[in-house]
């Protein structure tokens, strides 16, 4: 073990725990996810690539592996699919010839914005077993503790582009009568 100051029953203990709070957690988040984009006829890792090459604006294969957590052959497959809709197109550099680049068609942002305009949280259990915390302290619960493990097994990198998508949705909508829409300026 690397460090000796942590007994092996409270190394199991912690590693179980997390297990455990993560394989409940994403149930929910799965059950939730799939019932946003079932409308739109897209699975989950679709729906996160998509997500990743909007964000990057032109990622590689490999980036879409790295920052959606998933290996490079399981990126490329869906990615094809997308291609096939036409919500995504593959592309080469001139002075990158080794690297496959994904970037989201017109088609690809427009159905992105949609489902984003489209998007309502009165039927996600995470939201909504979240919502006593907001309620007490003002706030959704933060996750900073989580945030700084998953930058030290991930690195620095995939916290950037794990931000950059939220503060994108932040300029890009407003809020307007419940629903979000793509405001007409973006900063």
């Amino acid at each position: 073990m690397a460090d000796q100051n942590i007994s092996r029953k409270d190394a199991m203990i912690f590693n179980q725990r997390v297990a455990q709070m993560s394989k409940a957690l994403w149930k929910a988040v799965e059950k939730d996810w799939q019932q946003w984009i079932k409308p739109y006829e897209l699975n989950i890792n679709e729906h996160h690539i998509l997500w990743i090459a909007y964000h990057l604006e032109g990622a590689t294969i490999s980036d879409i592996a790295k920052f959606g957590v998933m290996h490079v052959s399981t990126a490329f497959n869906f990615s094809k699919k997308l291609e096939q809709r036409q919500l995504l197109y593959f592309s080469k550099k001139e002075d990158d010839r080794r690297n496959t680049y994904v970037t989201v068609s017109e088609k690809g942002k427009a159905l992105l914005i949609q489902m984003n305009e489209n998007y309502h949280n009165e039927d996600y259990s995470v939201l909504q077993s979240s919502l006593p915390i907001r309620d007490i302290y003002g706030k959704f619960p933060e996750f900073l503790e989580v945030m700084s493990v998953l930058r030290n097994i991930y690195g620095d990198d995939f916290m950037d582009i794990f931000e950059r998508g939220f503060q994108n949705i932040e300029k890009t909508y407003i809020d307007s009568n419940d629903y979000l829409i793509k405001s007409k300026v973006e900063s």
